[in-house]
Protein backbone atom coordinates (compact mmCIF):
# COMPACT_ATOMS: atom_id res chain seq x y z
CA UNK A 1 0.00 0.00 0.00
CA UNK A 2 2.81 2.39 0.92
CA UNK A 3 4.61 1.69 -2.39
CA UNK A 4 1.43 2.32 -4.36
CA UNK A 5 0.89 5.65 -2.58
CA UNK A 6 4.43 6.73 -3.45
CA UNK A 7 3.87 5.85 -7.09
CA UNK A 8 0.62 7.80 -7.13
CA UNK A 9 2.36 10.84 -5.59
CA UNK A 10 5.24 10.55 -8.06
CA UNK A 11 2.78 10.28 -10.93
CA UNK A 12 0.94 13.35 -9.66
CA UNK A 13 4.21 15.29 -9.34
CA UNK A 14 5.27 14.36 -12.85
CA UNK A 15 1.91 15.48 -14.17
CA UNK A 16 2.29 18.91 -12.54
CA UNK A 17 5.79 19.31 -14.01
CA UNK A 18 4.53 18.32 -17.42
CA UNK A 19 1.70 20.84 -17.15
CA UNK A 20 4.13 23.58 -16.14
CA UNK A 21 6.39 22.66 -19.06
CA UNK A 22 3.51 22.83 -21.49
CA UNK A 23 2.41 26.22 -20.14
CA UNK A 24 5.94 27.65 -20.34
CA UNK A 25 6.37 26.31 -23.87
CA UNK A 26 3.07 27.89 -24.85
CA UNK A 27 4.08 31.25 -23.40
CA UNK A 28 7.45 31.14 -25.18
CA UNK A 29 5.70 30.30 -28.44
CA UNK A 30 3.30 33.22 -28.00
CA UNK A 31 6.18 35.56 -27.21
CA UNK A 32 8.08 34.47 -30.30
CA UNK A 33 4.96 34.87 -32.40
CA UNK A 34 4.42 38.34 -30.91
CA UNK A 35 7.97 39.37 -31.78
CA UNK A 36 7.43 38.22 -35.32
CA UNK A 37 4.23 40.26 -35.51
CA UNK A 38 5.97 43.39 -34.23
CA UNK A 39 8.83 42.96 -36.70
CA UNK A 40 6.44 42.42 -39.56
CA UNK A 41 4.36 45.45 -38.55
CA UNK A 42 7.50 47.60 -38.26
CA UNK A 43 8.72 46.52 -41.67
CA UNK A 44 5.30 47.19 -43.20
CA UNK A 45 5.17 50.63 -41.58
CA UNK A 46 8.64 51.42 -42.92
CA UNK A 47 7.62 50.44 -46.44
CA UNK A 48 4.44 52.53 -46.18
CA UNK A 49 6.41 55.54 -44.96
CA UNK A 50 8.86 55.18 -47.84
CA UNK A 51 6.01 54.93 -50.34
CA UNK A 52 4.14 57.89 -48.82
CA UNK A 53 6.60 60.64 -47.77
CA UNK A 54 5.35 63.22 -45.25
CA UNK A 55 3.34 66.14 -46.60
CA UNK A 56 6.05 68.53 -45.37
CA UNK A 57 8.60 66.85 -47.66
CA UNK A 58 6.25 67.17 -50.63
CA UNK A 59 5.65 70.81 -49.78
CA UNK A 60 9.38 71.46 -49.54
CA UNK A 61 9.91 69.94 -52.99
CA UNK A 62 7.10 72.05 -54.42
CA UNK A 63 8.43 75.24 -52.81
CA UNK A 64 11.83 74.60 -54.34
CA UNK A 65 10.43 75.28 -57.83
CA UNK A 66 11.68 78.62 -59.25
CA UNK A 67 9.20 81.47 -58.79
CA UNK A 68 7.92 83.45 -61.77
CA UNK A 69 5.64 86.43 -62.28
CA UNK A 70 4.94 88.80 -59.41
CA UNK A 71 6.18 86.22 -56.91
CA UNK A 72 9.68 86.72 -58.33
CA UNK A 73 10.04 90.51 -58.11
CA UNK A 74 12.88 90.22 -55.60
CA UNK A 75 14.79 87.94 -57.99
CA UNK A 76 14.73 90.23 -61.03
CA UNK A 77 18.14 91.42 -62.17
CA UNK A 78 17.45 92.81 -65.66
CA UNK A 79 14.69 94.07 -67.94
CA UNK A 80 14.66 94.62 -71.66
CA UNK A 81 12.29 97.35 -72.91
CA UNK A 82 11.24 98.28 -76.43
CA UNK A 83 9.19 101.39 -77.22
CA UNK A 84 6.91 101.62 -80.25
CA UNK A 85 4.33 104.11 -81.48
CA UNK A 86 1.07 102.89 -82.99
CA UNK A 87 0.12 106.28 -84.44
CA UNK A 88 1.83 108.79 -86.69
CA UNK A 89 4.89 110.17 -84.98
CA UNK A 90 4.42 113.96 -85.00
CA UNK A 91 7.82 114.62 -83.46
CA UNK A 92 9.59 111.91 -85.44
CA UNK A 93 10.31 109.89 -82.32
CA UNK A 94 11.54 106.50 -83.44
CA UNK A 95 11.58 103.16 -81.64
CA UNK A 96 13.69 102.94 -78.53
CA UNK A 97 15.27 99.84 -76.97
CA UNK A 98 16.95 99.62 -73.59
CA UNK A 99 18.25 96.81 -71.37
CA UNK A 100 18.54 97.85 -67.74
CA UNK A 101 20.75 95.73 -65.47
CA UNK A 102 20.55 97.63 -62.19
CA UNK A 103 18.47 95.34 -59.92
CA UNK A 104 17.07 98.19 -57.80
CA UNK A 105 15.63 99.99 -60.84
CA UNK A 106 14.40 96.75 -62.40
CA UNK A 107 12.61 95.61 -59.26
CA UNK A 108 11.00 98.99 -58.67
CA UNK A 109 9.38 98.91 -62.12
CA UNK A 110 8.42 95.23 -61.79
CA UNK A 111 6.84 95.95 -58.41
CA UNK A 112 4.86 98.87 -59.88
CA UNK A 113 3.35 96.66 -62.57
CA UNK A 114 2.47 93.95 -60.05
CA UNK A 115 0.80 96.41 -57.68
CA UNK A 116 -1.32 97.74 -60.53
CA UNK A 117 -2.56 94.38 -61.86
CA UNK A 118 -3.24 93.29 -58.27
CA UNK A 119 -5.77 96.17 -58.03
CA UNK A 120 -7.44 96.17 -61.47
CA UNK A 121 -9.55 99.20 -62.32
CA UNK A 122 -13.28 98.56 -62.65
CA UNK A 123 -15.88 101.13 -63.63
CA UNK A 124 -19.29 101.18 -65.27
CA UNK A 125 -18.91 104.80 -66.34
CA UNK A 126 -17.22 106.28 -69.42
CA UNK A 127 -13.65 107.47 -68.93
CA UNK A 128 -12.20 110.61 -70.49
CA UNK A 129 -8.70 109.86 -71.71
CA UNK A 130 -5.94 112.40 -72.43
CA UNK A 131 -4.26 112.54 -75.83
CA UNK A 132 -3.18 109.10 -76.97
CA UNK A 133 0.02 109.11 -79.00
CA UNK A 134 0.02 105.34 -79.21
CA UNK A 135 3.18 104.90 -77.14
CA UNK A 136 3.63 101.32 -75.98
CA UNK A 137 6.44 99.70 -74.04
CA UNK A 138 6.93 95.95 -74.26
CA UNK A 139 9.56 94.08 -72.33
CA UNK A 140 10.75 91.10 -70.34
CA UNK A 141 12.00 90.76 -66.78
CA UNK A 142 14.83 88.33 -66.10
CA UNK A 143 16.64 86.69 -63.20
CA UNK A 144 19.99 86.15 -64.85
CA UNK A 145 19.00 84.41 -68.09
CA UNK A 146 15.71 83.02 -66.70
CA UNK A 147 12.56 84.75 -67.91
CA UNK A 148 10.26 85.87 -65.09
CA UNK A 149 7.49 87.79 -66.86
CA UNK A 150 6.68 89.89 -69.90
CA UNK A 151 4.73 93.13 -69.94
CA UNK A 152 2.98 95.65 -72.15
CA UNK A 153 2.65 99.19 -70.83
CA UNK A 154 0.41 101.55 -72.78
CA UNK A 155 1.92 104.82 -71.58
CA UNK A 156 -0.16 107.47 -73.36
CA UNK A 157 -3.86 108.26 -73.32
CA UNK A 158 -5.62 106.04 -70.79
CA UNK A 159 -2.64 104.07 -69.57
CA UNK A 160 -2.84 100.29 -69.40
CA UNK A 161 -0.63 97.54 -67.99
CA UNK A 162 -0.55 93.86 -68.86
CA UNK A 163 1.70 91.32 -67.13
CA UNK A 164 2.08 87.77 -68.48
CA UNK A 165 3.79 84.94 -66.58
CA UNK A 166 3.53 81.14 -66.71
CA UNK A 167 0.84 81.42 -69.39
CA UNK A 168 -1.39 83.66 -67.24
CA UNK A 169 -2.20 87.26 -68.15
CA UNK A 170 -3.31 90.11 -65.87
CA UNK A 171 -4.52 93.44 -67.25
CA UNK A 172 -5.71 96.76 -65.89
CA UNK A 173 -6.23 100.37 -66.80
CA UNK A 174 -4.07 102.75 -64.79
CA UNK A 175 -6.77 105.03 -63.52
CA UNK A 176 -8.31 106.23 -60.25
CA UNK A 177 -7.53 104.15 -57.18
CA UNK A 178 -5.57 101.68 -59.30
CA UNK A 179 -3.09 104.40 -60.30
CA UNK A 180 -2.67 105.25 -56.61
CA UNK A 181 -1.27 101.75 -56.02
CA UNK A 182 1.85 102.67 -58.03
CA UNK A 183 2.21 106.47 -57.95
CA UNK A 184 5.84 106.35 -59.13
CA UNK A 185 5.23 104.30 -62.26
CA UNK A 186 6.35 106.93 -64.79
CA UNK A 187 9.33 107.94 -62.63
CA UNK A 188 10.46 104.33 -62.33
CA UNK A 189 9.97 103.70 -66.05
CA UNK A 190 12.02 106.81 -66.87
CA UNK A 191 14.81 105.59 -64.57
CA UNK A 192 14.88 102.22 -66.32
CA UNK A 193 14.93 103.86 -69.76
CA UNK A 194 17.47 106.51 -68.82
CA UNK A 195 15.12 109.21 -70.13
CA UNK A 196 13.38 112.21 -68.55
CA UNK A 197 10.00 111.46 -66.99
CA UNK A 198 8.33 113.78 -69.52
CA UNK A 199 9.46 111.50 -72.36
CA UNK A 200 7.75 108.38 -71.01
CA UNK A 201 4.14 109.14 -71.95
CA UNK A 202 4.62 111.92 -74.50
CA UNK A 203 6.71 111.93 -77.68
CA UNK A 204 7.91 115.40 -76.78
CA UNK A 205 9.15 117.94 -79.27
CA UNK A 206 12.66 118.10 -80.62
CA UNK A 207 13.92 121.67 -80.79
CA UNK A 208 16.71 122.73 -83.08
CA UNK A 209 18.39 125.75 -81.51
CA UNK A 210 20.29 126.40 -84.72
CA UNK A 211 17.16 127.02 -86.81
CA UNK A 212 15.54 124.94 -89.56
CA UNK A 213 18.47 125.27 -91.97
CA UNK A 214 21.21 124.36 -89.54
CA UNK A 215 22.22 121.07 -87.91
CA UNK A 216 21.03 120.61 -84.38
Amino acid sequence: MERMARRVRQSGMMSQRQVRGIVIAGLLGAAVAGCGTVSASTAASGQAAAANPPASSASASASAAPAVGCASVSQATAVSVHRTMRLVEPARVGPYTMTQRKPALVRALFSDFCKLVAHPYRSNHPVNCPADFGIDYTGTFYAGHRELATFVYGASGCQTVQVVAAGKSKFTMVFGSTASAAPHLETDMAAVLGLPKSAVSSPGQQINPGGPNKAA
